[in-house]
């Protein structure tokens, strides 16, 4: 049995909530449950019920430029999904809960912090064989007014990355061994984005997302644990600017969430760019 979620010793636990805090409520009208996949196509095979999908390619990102949707964008959606700025908004997903991880963050950037994260995401809940819905939820549309995007907190650009490491700040290479190595290009059975240079961001620690998770449900490992593989094993603290990378910023939102809320680092922003904008640009430092 995984320890009680406000028993691991977290700076934030009430950023996390378990599949039981979410199967009681399944039915509470001030939650909305928010299913957020890699595989786009695993909602309509069965979900939380009552949860909403939230497609990470065309409800969060912008469809031409790259970068995130605007106000008008995340009002539209909130509108849709029949959220208020009091409705306490739950993500979970696949992939031990990168995207759900990558949705919260997409969420913080328009200040909706009444946001949390169902611990061990869609594998936890269907090893426990909690049930599960085909119907797709309709709620009644809200008129949702969000403040202006600001990135700044919690985003960081190739310009920030590059005035880090002018500073000598924290910086967290959250792939795979190879992949900061520059031995591959990719993760494992993925195709390459288009990186033309491997290696990483000089003076980044290698610490992999998934050492934060314990691999047999996707739970989050406790604070002491966790404390140990980043300030301890890595020698980064808490009170230090700090900046998280993957490739595009989805395993990197996961550390991300692990540094600010489980940990309480003050100041930690994720690098979205990451390696497919790193890897690609002309004249900045790499190493191998």
């Amino acid at each position: 049995m995984a320890t009680p979620i406000e028993q691991r010793g977290y700076a934030h636990p009430e950023a996390l909530v378990s599949t039981d805090w979410v199967e009681q409520h399944l039915k509470d009208p001030g939650v909305r449950v928010i299913e957020s996949n890699e595989d786009t196509l695993l909602y309509a095979s069965g979900h939380v019920p009552g949860a909403v999908h939230v497609d990470w390619t065309s409800d969060l990102n912008d469809q031409l430029r790259r970068d995130y949707i605007t106000r008008d964008g995340f009002e539209a959606l909130m509108s849709r999904i029949g959220a208020t700025k009091d409705t306490t908004v739950v993500f979970y997903g696949d992939k031990n809960n990168w995207w759900a991880c990558y949705a919260f963050w997409v969420f913080q950037l328009f200040g909706h912090t009444n946001a949390r994260v169902m611990d061990g995401g869609r594998i936890k809940w269907q090893k426990e064989n909690r049930p599960t819905s085909r119907d797709v939820p309709s709620y009644p549309p809200t008129k949702y007014k969000a403040p202006d995007r600001n990135d700044a907190p919690h985003r960081a650009y190739r310009d920030d990355v590059l005035a880090h490491l002018e500073k000598q700040g924290q910086l967290v290479d959250v792939r795979s061994p190879e992949e900061y190595a520059g031995t591959r290009m990719h993760m494992p059975d993925y195709p390459n984005e288009g990186a033309l240079r491997g290696g990483h961001i000089p003076t980044a620690k290698s610490v992999p997302w998934a050492k934060a998770i314990n691999p047999d449900d996707g739970t989050f490992k406790p604070a002491a644990e966790l404390k140990k593989l980043y300030c301890e094993d890595n020698q980064l603290s808490s009170a230090k600017e700090t900046i998280a990378y993957c490739r595009i910023g989805e395993r990197s939102s996961h550390t991300w969430f692990a540094l600010k809320y489980l940990l309480g680092f003050d100041n930690v922003r994720n690098y979205d760019g990451s390696w497919t904008e790193w890897g690609n640009m002309v004249g900045v430092p790499i190493e191998k």
